[in-house]
């Protein structure tokens, strides 16, 4: 017996799901493109760090966990603490937050290290400032007697409290790469693709302005370090203006050896230049130059090329500047 010809109530449902299948696909297609532009079209984290030995180590993470890595950082060699302080500072955060500044956790935890309120360490909207928060955690760690000599998950755990100490040592391997970079021991490790982020904070003023929160004012006195606006005039960085929010430029800092701080120039200017390149996408930054190489925003396979075909100074060598070029 011949099946029923479909009446035109069925016609119609059988369109409407038609289309309504269709509008799904094209929503994730969509949605796939704003992540693959958001992401530049690479589909990774977006920065990468690898070893200085040659041993073949790396790790990847997001703009966002680079530019928290590089204030984790910078705000302990602002103290002139050792890099194995800031090795045990990453892994914690990495632990507690996977390095994201989150307004959540257990109870009231809160931050890069969900410290809690209720505990003393301060206020939400202090804890969720990364420097603060940063701040305090290396405050409680210079207490533990002898803590660069004890195991990681030993000096994290007397700082935190945590119910689950074991899992600090898993980060161990990926915070020593991060902190051997980022505090400039090993140059010209860390990139990142340096895609835009959708932020306000671009310009020349806004790289001083966070180069004076993550390390304080004093970095940006030697010498006074200068900003070129993009139209031949310069001008001294002594009084970043936070506000500024707009802007080409190119921010040039003197590299000097600083009394009382346990590294050489190399080693700051190292640190200076791979937190330009952490805070790339934030701060639309589009290259960074020192020691004879250049980084630059945009390439996929992203990293530290010589300058203008000359031969570079060698991942441990220093040069009289760090400059930082805005606008993209």
């Amino acid at each position: 017996m011949p099946e029923p010809s479909p009446t035109p109530q069925r016609k119609r449902r059988g369109r409407l799901l038609r289309c309504g299948a269709a509008f799904a696909v094209l929503s994730a297609v969509a949605g796939y493109l704003v992540v693959q532009y958001v992401t530049g079209g690479t589909g990774g984290p977006g920065c990468k760090v690898v070893s200085g030995k040659g041993d073949g180590a790396t790790y990847e993470f997001t703009p966002e966990q680079a530019v928290n890595a590089a204030t984790i950082t910078a705000v302990g060699t602002a103290r002139d603490l050792p890099e194995r302080a800031v090795t045990i500072a990453l892994a914690t955060a990495l632990q507690e937050s996977a390095l994201r500044n989150i307004d959540y956790g257990d109870r009231d935890s809160v931050g890069l290290f969900q410290q809690r309120p209720s505990q003393g360490w301060g206020t939400p909207q202090q804890i969720m400032d990364p420097a603060y928060a940063s701040e305090k955690f290396y405050e409680h760690l210079e207490k533990v007697p002898g803590y660069t000599r004890l195991p990681l998950t030993v000096a994290a755990q007397k700082v935190q409290r945590s119910g689950f100490p074991q899992a600090y040592a898993k980060h161990e391997p990926d915070a020593t790469l991060l902190a051997a970079a980022l505090t400039g021991r090993s140059g010209a490790t860390l990139t990142c693709d340096g895609r835009p982020a959708a932020t306000r904070a671009k310009g020349a003023d806004a790289v001083r302005a966070a180069l004076a929160r993550d390390f304080g004012r004093d970095v940006l006195a030697p010498a006074g370090a200068e900003v070129d606006d993009g139209k031949g005039q310069s001008s001294s960085s002594a009084a970043p203006t936070p506000e500024a929010e707009s802007g080409d430029g190119t921010v040039t800092l003197p590299v000097t050896a600083v009394a009382g701080d346990r590294r050489d120039a190399g080693a700051r200017g190292w640190q200076l230049a791979h937190w330009a390149v952490a805070n790339a996408s934030e701060l639309h930054i589009r290259s960074v130059s020192y020691a004879g190489r250049e980084w630059v925003a945009g390439h996929t396979d992203s990293r530290w090329r010589p300058l203008d075909g000359k031969a570079p100074a060698g991942p441990d060598g220093e040069a009289d500047a760090v400059r930082i070029t805005t606008g993209q």
